[in-house]
């Protein structure tokens, strides 16, 4: 396993530009109307990956930096997004985000934020910003915890994730967002998503996350034989259903 956290997803990109869920298109009505988003909108997404949060903005007409240190999973967005000329892809990281001063009018922060230097960063979020009254975001998917099928799903992380529990974003709570926006206030808003998966599918939703065993690792039979069993209890009618809350976290800088 890669623990060097801009190399961690080079092995997975192709499950993850297919399974992991995107984000609810309410987030547009709510930016509008929280955080000033327009069309004319800057946005930088710093730790954009395959350009799951780069797409809502996109499709909002927005020009959009993607910052992304990691060479596979950078690529893969720029061929999804290769005919938009809004897309513009930046080989950089958030503490060295390589964009120019007072650029930007947005930024957002995706599940790669917790691996992000935090003092570094926020520094850098600063100079980009055009002022610092403009919004900074954080936002991912976390997994609703329910019994039954997520439960359990969540069991088998544990079971077989190689470092899942250090490594898994939900650790940053809401002490250390405090700690970054501070003096500043941030509000927290959530919005509910779910996906469907056959057992191919669930399968490639597992493999998309960077702390399980990868295919070919022995210990990946033994977790795809649990995973299918996890299946055959749960499904109906050939699918599972995975839910999420889309958590956002909002303030100035």
């Amino acid at each position: 396993m890669n623990f060097d956290p801009k190399r961690r997803f080079s092995d997975r990109v192709e499950n993850y530009v297919k399974y992991r869920p995107h984000y609810p298109e309410a987030l547009l009505s709510f930016m509008k109307d929280e955080c000033g988003l327009t069309q004319s909108s800057v946005i930088a997404d710093v730790g954009s990956g395959t350009g799951i949060s780069s797409e809502l903005f996109l499709n909002n007409g927005n020009k959009v930096y993607a910052v992304e240190p990691n060479d596979e999973m950078r690529s893969a967005a720029e061929s999804i997004f290769s005919d938009d000329k809004n897309f513009i892809s930046v080989n950089a990281s958030a503490e060295e985000t390589g964009l120019e001063n007072n650029s930007v009018d947005l930024i957002i922060a995706g599940q790669a934020f917790h691996w992000f230097e935090l003092g570094k960063s926020k520094s850098e979020f600063k100079r980009i910003l055009k002022n610092e009254g403009n919004f900074f975001i954080i936002w991912w998917n976390s997994r609703i915890f329910k019994e039954g099928f997520m439960d359990e799903y969540e069991d088998l992380l544990v079971k077989f994730g190689n470092d899942y529990e250090k490594v898994n974003h939900e650790n940053i709570d809401d002490a250390v967002i405090r700690g970054f926006f501070s003096p500043n206030e941030f509000s927290v808003r959530k919005f509910y998503i779910f996906q469907e998966f056959d057992l191919e599918g669930l399968k490639g939703r597992l493999l998309s996350s960077s702390y399980v065993p990868n295919s070919g690792d022995p210990a990946s039979a033994e977790m795809l034989k649990a995973l299918e069993k996890l299946f055959d209890r749960y499904n109906i009618n050939g699918k599972v259903k995975m839910e999420y809350d889309t958590v956002v976290y909002f303030g100035r800088l």
